[in-house]
């Protein structure tokens, strides 16, 4: 169920990005509105479902690699804690009519970097989502599916993690490739995940232990 809805919010969350990419005047220029703000609200709509798919993975990995699996709920959740927390104050705060204007905007509450809030979102998205989803990987072996599902979380986490190059070369296009990584190749790890629950789902209840970790060994 979890893997379901994040594959449905990540289909919702596209429509926006995709939008607002094409809206951009330069690839350095950030997301304009209405935009930005439905990126925002479908941002912590998603985190929870996210964080659910994390745990779900846990309860299904053969004790040998639940650490792994472990670390990646963790981290999913510091990831959804950072982001929703950055996401909520920009949409209830920085486009209060008072503060418009005021000097200290910029660099606190605008999503675009130098900010804090741009700091602390790419703390969330390319350090901390990139080391759940590498984190995750590691519990999947065995058959095709499962290795499909390694491979693509695997890319997705580098891909994340790839992002951080922004900061060093102040580049926001490059901050883009973050951005495929977890709103791109992320969702498909999530729609491959939906054929694994119910695949084991569908297995005699006898049989559901044993499929899980011919899967998850």
């Amino acid at each position: 169920m979890s893997a379901s809805v994040t594959v449905l919010l990540s289909l919702a969350y596209a429509v926006p990005l995709t939008a607002g990419l094409m809206s951009l005047p330069s690839p350095d220029a950030p997301i304009g509105e209405p935009w930005f703000a439905m990126m925002e609200i479908l941002i912590i709509i998603s985190m929870p479902a996210m964080v659910a798919m994390m745990i779900a993975i846990h309860a299904w990995a053969a004790p040998s690699r639940k650490v792994f699996a472990a670390v990646g709920v963790v981290f999913m959740a510091l990831t959804t804690v950072v982001t929703s927390s950055v996401h909520f104050v920009i949409l209830t705060v920085s486009h209060r009519a008072e503060l418009l204007g005021q000097p200290w905007l910029q660099p606190a509450l605008s999503f675009r970097w130098l900010s804090v809030t741009y700091a602390l979102d790419i703390l969330a998205w390319d350090v901390f989502f990139a080391i759940a989803v590498l984190s995750a990987a590691v519990v999947f072996s065995g058959d095709r599916l499962a290795r499909c599902v390694r491979l693509v979380l695997i890319v997705s986490g580098v891909l994340a993690r790839t992002g951080l190059a922004g900061i060093v070369l102040d580049g926001a296009h490059v901050r883009n490739i973050g951005i495929a990584g977890y709103a791109g190749v992320f969702p498909v790890a999530a729609l491959l995940l939906v054929i694994v629950f119910h695949r084991a789902g569908a297995a005699p209840t006898g049989a559901l232990r044993d499929e899980s970790r011919a899967v998850l060994v």
